[in-house]
């Protein structure tokens, strides 16, 4: 019979890992008041136009890794989308620092897209252009020897804590056009509660199937 002690660890593993906790995930919008300062897109011509998007990052568990998504509206990925070149993705980075805030800029940590590019140790950049519209998808991973003169794993505590950002250049806006700030993504209350009933569940299962030390068993 498995000890509790024995099963415990194993059963935790799992039920976490329903959870998100095995790894971690975070999740940014991309937007155009995030920059700093705010920025306020226009065609060639002078005319408004929009820029925006999503992104979402997995950190393994390991912390060795994370990799990301990002689908994003109104910025041509390919420079034949539309005429205009106001609205030309030229290059797109992970800033971080310990003094990054909503309204504060960051240095360059791991670049993806233009200079510097970082992700290079594989190469895992993906690029997915609408078919029709303006923008889209990207993905890639960051590698843990990778990074614009820093590495994952110094960057982590600001990732993890609200200090860094993804960000997205164009040709209008060289230093930004749109940015997102990387928030971690928390499990919800009613799925943390479902796992520690079922792991009570466990316990008492583990508990009932214990054999009792003070019976005195008779062999015939």
């Amino acid at each position: 019979m498995l000890r509790l002690r024995t099963i415990f660890p194993a059963v935790l593993t799992v039920l976490l890992a329903g959870t998100g906790y095995a790894g971690v995930i975070l999740t940014a919008n991309l937007t155009n008041a995030q920059e700093n300062p705010p920025t306020n897109p226009t065609t060639d011509a002078g005319v408004p136009r929009t820029s925006f998007g999503t992104a979402s990052f997995f950190i393994n568990d390991a912390m060795t890794s994370m990799t990301f998504t990002a689908t994003i509206f109104g910025i041509d990925f390919t420079g034949s989308q539309t005429p205009d070149m106001n609205d030309n993705l030229v290059a797109a980075h992970i800033h971080a620092a310990p003094t990054v805030t909503p309204t504060t800029n960051g240095p360059v940590v791991w670049g993806f897209f233009g200079m510097p590019v970082n992700d290079n140790n594989p190469n895992d950049v993906v690029i997915t252009p609408f078919l029709t519209g303006i923008g889209g998808t990207i993905s890639g991973k960051w590698d843990a020897p990778e990074g614009n003169g820093t590495t994952l794993a110094l960057q982590l505590p600001n990732i993890l804590t609200g200090h860094s950002y993804i960000n997205f250049h164009t040709m209008q806006y060289t230093g930004g056009e749109i940015r997102g700030e990387l928030d971690v993504v928390v499990p919800e209350p009613s799925t943390i509660a479902m796992a520690g009933i079922a792991l009570v569940g466990w316990i008492g299962l583990a508990r009932r199937h214990r054999p009792d030390r003070n019976r005195v068993y008779y062999q015939s």
